[in-house]
């Protein structure tokens, strides 16, 4: 399979900024003449939300969508996490069944979950069929010492991820929020925000899971060598997420390209999302103009990888898990924020 990216990346546009400067006057004078900013970073989501929808109208977020990608990682086994791959499996079961942190929380809000068995380390038979049909592999390869997908793989999970996007707009969602669920995914997350920002491998990590001290080490050790894999294949995306990524970043690197053409909002969650954004950002430059960061993680380079992409964070509660919560409670502060241009209306004046 070939995938033409720079096909791909001329197909995104920008978002509408006449629909931004409408919305803009609309705050403007809600805040009965006190200047922009009245709303903080309220005005922010409203105005680029708007620009999303585009028109001359705001309508409110009604059929939000959570995707999780979900895949092992063969460097787990090197001693870098403390989870197993038998934990990546357990998780996806328990999400299904909506016994999660990730499952309560969407049900709180009103989204939607969808998990997608892109590169579970389990039988083939694990899960539903409409959970595992675009797998690619099972687990990826260490990334420290192998590629992470054998040739042809990077595309094929690159397509799912696209088709998968496809889909839930097509089925009615306006915004999707994107999780990641696996064991060992921050160690590949850090060796592509690394790679592609220039960071070493002791200023990009931190304690991932929740590892210790000689964990920590192994783990620095691991994304070294890892680095020095990735630099050589920089210039070609694709290559880069088969050697240093695996089929969960390939798939969520598709996924956020093709909802950008398709002109739908994401709302992306933990380091290993980001670190998808800063690949899918090398295939397209404009394709950030479409994505919100719901919140960043104390893994440094979730940090330097938003800063590259131009997106301030909705939240900061030191939250290391992905799993999609972080999207999930930013949801909230952003349906807020159209709300004040949706559910409002113009010509009020809420200071008297």
């Amino acid at each position: 399979m070939t995938i033409d990216l720079d096909s791909l990346a001329s197909r995104v546009e920008r978002p509408d900024d006449d629909a931004r400067a409408r919305v803009l006057a609309h705050l403007l004078a809600l805040a009965g003449g006190g200047g922009a900013g009245a709303y903080g970073r309220l005005e922010d989501l409203a105005t680029r939300f708007a620009a999303f929808q585009g028109g001359t109208d705001t309508a409110p977020i009604k059929t939000p969508r959570l995707v999780m990608f979900a895949a092992d990682h063969g460097v787990a086994a090197h001693g870098v996490s403390v989870r197993t791959s038998a934990w990546t499996a357990r998780e996806v079961r328990a999400t299904l069944g909506g016994t999660t942190p990730a499952a309560a929380f969407a049900e709180g809000v009103g989204v939607a979950v969808r998990v997608v068995d892109i590169a579970v380390d389990a039988e083939p038979d694990a899960f539903a069929e409409h959970v595992s049909r675009t797998r690619i592999r099972r687990s990826s390869g260490p990334v420290n010492s192998a590629d992470a997908l054998a040739p042809g793989e990077a595309e094929r999970a690159f397509q799912a991820g696209m088709d998968v996007a496809d889909a839930e707009i097509d089925s009615g969602a306006d915004v999707l929020l994107l999780g990641s669920l696996g064991a060992g995914a921050t160690t590949p997350a850090a060796v592509l925000i690394g790679a592609l920002t220039g960071m070493d491998a002791a200023a990009v990590i931190g304690r991932g899971s929740g590892i210790d001290d000689a964990t920590w080490i192994r783990k620095c050790a691991a994304i070294r060598d890892a680095l020095r894999r990735a630099r050589p294949v920089l210039g070609d995306p694709m290559r880069l997420l088969g050697v240093s990524g695996g089929a969960d970043f390939a798939a969520m690197t598709g996924f956020l390209l093709q909802c950008s053409i398709r002109r739908t909002p994401v709302i992306l969650d933990d380091v290993a999302t980001a670190a998808s954004a800063l690949v899918a950002q090398r295939i397209s430059y404009r394709s950030p103009d479409w994505w919100i960061a719901g919140h960043v993680t104390p893994e440094p380079g979730h940090a330097k990888a938003l800063d590259r992409l131009a997106l301030e964070p909705v939240l900061d509660y030191r939250i290391r898990g992905g799993e999609g919560i972080g999207a999930l409670l930013a949801l909230p502060v952003l349906r807020a924020a159209v709300d004040l241009v949706a559910r409002v209306p113009q010509g009020t004046n809420l200071t008297k």
